[in-house]
């Protein structure tokens, strides 16, 4: 047997572009993305089927350091979960320099788990001779198995990652069917949309401490019913996703529901609310209700 299959945990610090690189390798968007830190909130199954392997790949929330919380622990025991578990773990930094985030995050892996590193955003790097001492402090640092620059956004180097990633993946069969990129619910990706949405329009308007909750999702025919509510910590924050005569709310709902159209390959009807929810970023009954466990 020369077919390789296996388990990948993709972890790094917040905002190196965990996610970005993810939906580069599989395709397809399959786990959200924003230039906010600590985007990805659960653990998101990517797979990634070539000829002669399939990567199954889980991109783990970005590992917190600065600030603690519930939301935050119960994240970063997601990750240090997930690297138990698989068979290599790809480690993401981006260019040009790491920083005491990053050396907490390598702390994590376990010299048992063969590594490999993507130095990300290369491409915004002018002069690649800037990338030497950085390659060699990994080297140092971790003893990868291999260090591979890329451009998540670009799409440099994604398959010299791969070829990299399959030497440490173990010979067996597919674990999931060829077709399939992903093993996270409708469900789970609307409320992904709608939350990635509201983190692009809002920018830095709206603070951390917004979810997004499916209340309803009905299939009718290849028509799909989506009736979402945001919910926000404080009053004040309501009026910010609303927007002036709800335009900002407009757009949100817009944008997200082409977004699911397109990756769901069908009409979607989607109706979305805003109400608040004080605390619910520490409420374990709020955040396993919405698969934050």
């Amino acid at each position: 047997m020369n077919h390789r299959s296996g388990y990948v945990a993709i972890i790094g610090q917040p905002n190196v572009g965990k996610s970005t690189l993810l939906n580069r390798m599989v395709g397809q968007k399959v786990s959200i993305t924003s230039r906010r830190p600590q985007t990805t909130r659960q653990r998101v199954i990517g797979i990634v089927t070539a000829p002669d392997a399939q990567f199954v790949f889980v991109d783990t929330p970005g590992f917190q350091t600065r600030h603690g919380g519930t939301l935050n622990r119960i994240m970063n025991r997601s990750v240090t979960r997930s690297i138990a578990d698989v068979d290599a773990v790809l480690w993401v930094v981006a260019a040009p320099r790491l920083d005491a985030s990053d050396r907490e995050v390598q702390g994590l892996i376990s010299a048992e788990v063969p590594l490999v590193v993507a130095v990300n955003k290369v491409d915004a790097v002018g002069n690649k001779n800037e990338l030497l001492p950085l390659l060699g402090e990994i080297h140092e640092l971790a003893q990868p198995k291999a260090i591979v620059p890329v451009s998540a956004r670009s799409g440099l180097g994604v398959d010299d990652l791969l070829a990299a990633l399959r030497e440490h993946l173990p010979e067996r069969e597919r674990l999931y069917g060829e077709d399939e990129i992903t093993t996270a619910s409708e469900r789970m990706l609307a409320a992904e949309l709608i939350r990635e949405k509201l983190f692009r329009s809002l920018g830095e308007e709206l603070p951390y401490a917004a979810i997004v909750e499916i209340e309803k999702f009905e299939l009718e025919g290849g028509l799909r019913r989506i009736h979402a509510g945001i919910l926000v910590d404080k009053a004040g924050h309501k009026g910010i996703v609303i927007g002036k005569g709800g335009a900002k709310l407009k757009e949100i709902s817009t944008q997200a529901r082409m977004d699911m159209e397109k990756l769901f390959g069908g009409k979607v009807y989607l109706e979305v609310w805003v109400k608040v929810k004080s605390g619910w970023a520490d409420d374990l009954g709020i955040l396993k209700r919405l698969g934050i466990e």
